[in-house]
Order: structure tokens, then sequence, then C-alpha cells
């Protein structure tokens, strides 16, 4: 089927996804702080209070890693319009690592997220995993199921029925009763926000989706009422917490109260961004979370123009988000590459093709104000000689613009944007504040880096230009890897193609662009697109040194994964199956090669297209005696076996070859198995080492293209 879709649905979408990372990051420095606390410490919350709270800005969080991984049930299931809960259950499952990602791992009865995830592993399909028919009221109905919803509504949008509906799927894997309507009620709304610009129509159109016996219809009826009858948000405010306050329900962070402020911020709002966020915010609770969610409401709503009315709200933010789950690939990421993600699923739904501006290009910069991650670098090298901005580009379609001023010999300008956790301390910060973030990189050695600049034709003198790379070394801190400087004349254009050489086995954390002069220059050149391509030439191996950023690259879904031991990698699981991954989606064709000791296992081996913890194909030696190559996906399916008798203790070298839908591998350079897999297959992926029940070790994995 095809459906219409808005003229502007893409940069509505943009505008939504800014808007939730916005309201996140504004509100998550004060998370469940009261009013009175937040009144009297920071006052009317206007804008961002990281800096007094002595905290990052860009944070990973539970609100924005829930919200972008559970949507990607979608694609993996086939972008199919009766995908079903017990599908986003399995996504659950497979981008969730147990008491390390996405979720808050309060226990079981005490955090409704990981009580459902324990339903889910333990076998209990969604929706029955978040019933209150086995969790209880109180563990059902908190907040999380509308914490996560924003997406499944920008993939319906002027849809709101669809997007109720695939709310209500959504939400049933976790919660149940209240939180559901609530979870429906701001999906409805944001799906009809696409078409329609009056908010008491948007509320009379989302109401209609939920029971109109529910205690969140009648709420949102009494607060309609308050504020039509009283102008001052801070007297409607307190009737919200005399009537629906956290003292009336049981739990952590019930939905009730804290939809209540979601609909009073925008009621009490004025259409207007950020005094609705401060509202918002200012009220208390769940900060981060109603923050979110208002402000992802008003961004599809009023577009780009209602963020950009006020304060510079993007620049600090400059599209950065991290998403950090099994799937380390797409940890480092940009609101525009997850809009478009987002943009792509909804065009899927309605029958349209999909959208790859600039044949695809990982950085396109193709809406207004959209920088993806880059940033003017300012060191005691570079202080102040850059700037980063959106423009229009020659062909309207979006450059980045690097204005630069005071170039000269031992004063380069360079922007550069992530392609890993960009420094030690930052991934200490974020293990310790409990949301860590597991990543890997976006770019390795042996890929092939394209992109296209041009000088703006104003420029006075040519520069010379070059990408870099910023690499980790032994102890953790980062070198520059040039590429081939080229000239650039006032209006001239350059294609770059760089092959990112060896790095030792170190991640790459950063990509830019360095612009030099021999006197002094003062200009602006303009970049195009920067996108890479192609399988990784790598050695994963321990690279010596005390640091710890390359043990960082790798995404640990093991038990145990120390770091004192000899070997580079000495993996543990206690029960079930663990997975050490590295790599990205983008991997496709590719071999990978690993010397895998088996000390004690009930299977181990070596994993390719890995996509998480349960989407992989892996070459397993197991306790029958038995090799396998094995195809994991919604459950084990065996693609070949045959007898290969191994004792504990032997070291054996795993090699999977995969091509299109050909699977090739060997054990110790014998073949074993050469298939073909048609239904279903996994397309591409990062590579892993296995263990199940026991304890394996290896000293390096090898990808070649």
């Amino acid at each position: 089927m095809t459906t219409h879709l808005p003229a502007n649905y893409v940069e509505r979408v943009y505008a939504g996804v800014l808007g939730k990372i916005i309201g996140v990051y504004l509100g998550r420095p004060f998370e469940g702080w009261t009013y009175d606390r937040i009144i009297q410490e920071l006052g009317e919350v206007w804008y961002y209070v990281h800096e007094q709270r002595g905290v990052p800005l860009i944070v990973t969080d539970d609100d924005i890693s829930g919200t972008f991984t559970f949507l990607r049930a979608l694609p993996d299931y086939g972008n199919r319009r009766d995908l079903t809960p017990a599908q986003i259950g399995q996504t659950w499952l497979n981008y969730i690592i147990e008491q390390r990602t996405i979720l808050w791992w309060g226990g079981l009865g005490n955090s409704t997220e990981h009580t459902a995830y324990l339903r889910l592993k333990n076998g209990i399909p969604a929706p029955q995993s978040g019933s209150i028919a086995l969790n209880g009221k109180v563990v059902a109905e908190q907040i999380g199921s509308q914490i996560f919803i924003d997406g499944w509504a920008m993939v319906a949008p002027g849809d709101p029925e669809l997007a109720a509906d695939l709310a209500r799927r959504a939400a049933s894997v976790s919660h149940d009763g209240e939180a559901i309507y609530g979870a429906q009620i701001v999906a409805a709304i944001e799906a009809q926000a696409f078409v329609e610009r009056d908010l008491n129509k948007l509320l009379d159109t989302a109401v209609r989706f939920i029971p109109n016996t529910s205690l969140i219809y009648r709420m949102i009826g009494q607060i309609r009422e308050w504020h039509a009858a009283e102008l001052d948000w801070r007297k409607t405010r307190a009737q919200i917490a005399a009537h629906y306050g956290y003292d009336k329900y049981g739990g952590n962070c019930h939905m009730v109260p804290n939809h209540a402020l979601i609909i009073h911020a925008l009621l009490h709002g004025d259409d207007d961004f950020q005094k609705s966020l401060m509202i918002v915010n200012t009220c208390g609770w769940d900060t981060d979370c109603n923050s979110g969610n208002v402000g992802c409401i008003l961004g599809i709503k009023n577009g780009l123009a209602g963020i950009d009315a006020g304060p510079d709200w993007r620049g600090p933010v400059a599209d950065r988000l991290y998403l950090s789950t099994a799937d380390g690939g797409r940890a480092i990421t940009d609101a525009l590459t997850e809009s478009y993600h987002i943009v792509n699923i909804g065009r899927a739904l309605a029958g349209e093709p999909a959208l790859a501006p600039k044949d695809g290009a990982r950085f396109h910069f193709s809406l207004p104000g959209a920088v993806q991650g880059f940033t003017a670098e300012s060191t005691a090298e570079t202080p102040g000689t850059a700037t980063v901005t959106q423009v229009a580009g020659r062909s309207g379609d979006g450059a980045l613009a690097i204005r630069y001023v005071g170039v000269a010999p031992g004063r380069p300008a360079r922007a550069a944007t992530p392609t890993f956790i960009p420094s030690r301390s930052v991934a200490d910060y974020f293990i310790k504040r409990g949301y860590a973030l597991y990543a890997s990189p976006t770019l390795y050695s042996g890929q092939t880096v394209r992109a296209a600049l041009w000088a703006d034709d104003a420029n006075r003198q040519p520069v010379q230009c070059s990408l870099y790379v910023a690499v980790y070394q032994a102890d953790d801190s980062l070198a520059l890897v040039r590429s081939q400087q080229q000239t650039l004349a006032p209006g001239q254009a350059a294609d770059f193609t760089w092959t990112i050489p060896a790095t030792n086995g170190q991640p790459i954390a950063a990509i830019g662009v360095e612009i030099t002069h021999a006197h002094r220059a003062d200009g602006a050149v303009y970049l195009d697109y920067l996108t890479w391509a192609g399988a990784p030439d790598i050695v994963l191996a321990n690279p010596g040194g005390d640091g710890v950023m390359w043990r960082r690259a790798w995404v640990n879904g093991v038990d145990q994964y120390d770091h004192w031991w000899p070997e580079a990698h000495r993996l543990v699981q206690n029960r079930g199956r663990g997975l050490l991954a590295q790599g990205a989606r983008e991997w496709t064709d590719y071999t990978a090669r690993a010397a895998i000791t088996l000390h004690l296992a009930k299977a181990a081996g070596l994993a390719v297209r890995v996509q998480g913890m349960q989407r992989y194909y892996a070459l397993l030696l197991c306790d029958d005696g038995r090799a396998r190559l094995v195809k994991a996906l919604d459950g084990d399916a065996v693609l070949a076996e045959c007898a290969f008798p191994w004792t504990f203790g032997a070291t054996h070298t795993f090699t999977l070859t995969v091509r299109g839908q050909r699977i090739e591998a060997s054990i110790d350079d014998k073949p074993l198995f050469a298939v073909e897999d048609s239904d279903r297959p996994l397309e591409g992926g990062a590579v892993a080492l296995v263990v199940e029940e026991g304890r394996v070790m290896c000293e390096a994995v090898i990808v070649k293209p």
C-alpha cells in the first residue's frame, strides 16, 4: 500500500529527534528532584544547567537508547505493519545486554523494564511479559512505556490510529494498564502533530484512542479544565501535585504524575519550545523523561523554526547522541542519521522507497543546521581557529562550513566528528553513573574514506587541506594520522580518497578536516560529504601499554571479561551463551579468523555478521564432539554440522568467510562447510568471540576484506 506522507516529513522528524535529545539533555542533571528543590537550587530552568551541576551535556541515557533502539524491531522484521509485541520483545533480547545496556537495572519487581526483561529471558513472550496479571499493577504502570514511545509515532506521520496501535504493542512488552494509555496519548499527539497545529485538537484526537473510563483520560480532562481557569502554571502544578503527586502512587517513577506534567507543560507553554521545556523541567520529578517527550512533541509540531526561535539549543549538542546497545557499531551516532533511519521506516510502511542523500554518504548535512557531530577543535594548538556551521551548499543540499581565522604555522584549524568514545575520562564517567557506553568504532584501518571539499570563492589565498583521524595510543592519549594534503585555491574543489592505514589494533576516536597555511589565512572551506565503505583490514589484539580503550572497543556481552589476565581476551560465561563483539552493521563481505583455546565450554567459537546478542552466524565446537554452523535469529538454526572431536584445553583456529548469501567455514584450515542462506539472511554485522557456559581465551581476531 502507498500512504501520503507530509511534504516536510524528513525535516519534521529531524526536529522531533532534536527536540527529544535536547529535552533529555536539559532535564538529565536534576532527574528526580522535587519542584521545591529545583526552585531553591536552580530557579526556573530556562536553559542547560549541566555546567552548574558539573556533568557532561551529551550523556548515555535510557530515554534515548530505548527510543531509538526498540524501534529497530520494524526493519529487523521487514517493516511489516503486523509487527507483534512478541517480535518487539525479541528485539529487546537482541539489543539489550543484561545488567549493562539501555535499562535501569533496579531488580525484579523494582524496575519495570528489568522485570520485563527477566520475563522475556525466561521464555515469557510479550505482551504477557509486561502484564499486570504477571507483574502487578504498580510495577506495570511505571513511566518507561511513555519515555520509549516517540519513534513509533514518527514512523506514522498523520496516522494517529496506527501510532497509537504501535505504541500499544511496543508498550505491552514491559507495561500494562494506565502506562499503555499514557504511551498511546503521546504517540497519537506526535503522529497527528505532523498535520495539525492546534494543541486542543491534538488532545481531542489523542484521547479517542484510550478508554474514557481510564484515569489518564479523566486526568487530561481535569488538567485542561484547570488550565482554562488559571493562567499561572505554578498554581496548576500545585493542583497536579495535590491530586496526582508521587504520594498517590506506588513504585519509583509512576506514569500518572509525570504524564500530568507533560499535558500541563504543553497547555501552559504557549506553543513555545523554551517556555514549555522550562515548565516541565521546573516542575520536577522525572525531568529528563518528561522533557524529552515535550521536546519531541513540539519539535514535530513546530519544526526546526520552533526550536530555533529561542536560545541556541542546537549548537552545544551538535547533533550528538549515544546508543549504548549490543550493536556497538551504531552506538556513536547523530540526530540526522537517526532521523533518516526513522524516515526510511516510515517510508517503508507507506510503500515508498528509502532515501539515501548523496548516494548514501554517512555525513551529508542535508537539513538546516545539521552538523552531524562535527565540532571545531579548540586546544593549545588550535585556540579559536575554527568554527563550524551548516550551509545550503552548492546544489542547495547542505554542506558543512568550516570557517577559519588566523591559520598559520603551528596554528591549524581542525573540525572533527566522533567515531568512537571521545576519551577515557568520558568512558569512565559513564561507567560510574550507571549507564556505561558500550560502543565499537565506526571506522577502521583498511576502510576507504571519500570526501569532497571546496574553498570559498572569497578566500584570499589557497590553503592546504587534509583529512585526519585521531587514533588511541598505548597510554590512551590520541595521535593524529593524516591523509595526503591537497591545495585548495579560492573557489576550487577537491575529492579525497584515503584508505585508513593500520592502527596497531587501536580504535579510531574521530575523523575530521585539517586546514593549514604557510603564513596566515582567513576564510572558509566547505565539506560536501564524508563517507567510507568496505570491510576493514585489522588485527584486533592487545596493542601493548597501559591503555584500556582498545579493550572498550569490544562490546562486552559475557559474564566476565577482566583486564588483568595475561591473554588479550579471557572470556567466562556462567550460564547461557555470551558474545564479545566488535564491528559495525556496514561490514558485509569479509573473512574473520581467530585461534581460540577452549579451556572449558559447552560450546565456543567465532561469529560473523553479528547484529546483537541473538542475530549472527557462528561456527561452534560443541561438547558433544560436533562442529556446527549456526544461524542465530529468533533462536538457533543449524545450517550445517559434522563430527569434530576435541578436548578441553585445545586451541583451534576458526575461520569464517561471508560473501553475499554464502558462508564458508573451516577449523584449523580444514574446510568444513559452505552453505547458502537465502531465508532472511543476515546481510552485515560485527565479529564476535562466542562462549557458552565455560571459559575460552584468544589473543587476536583478524578481519580481512
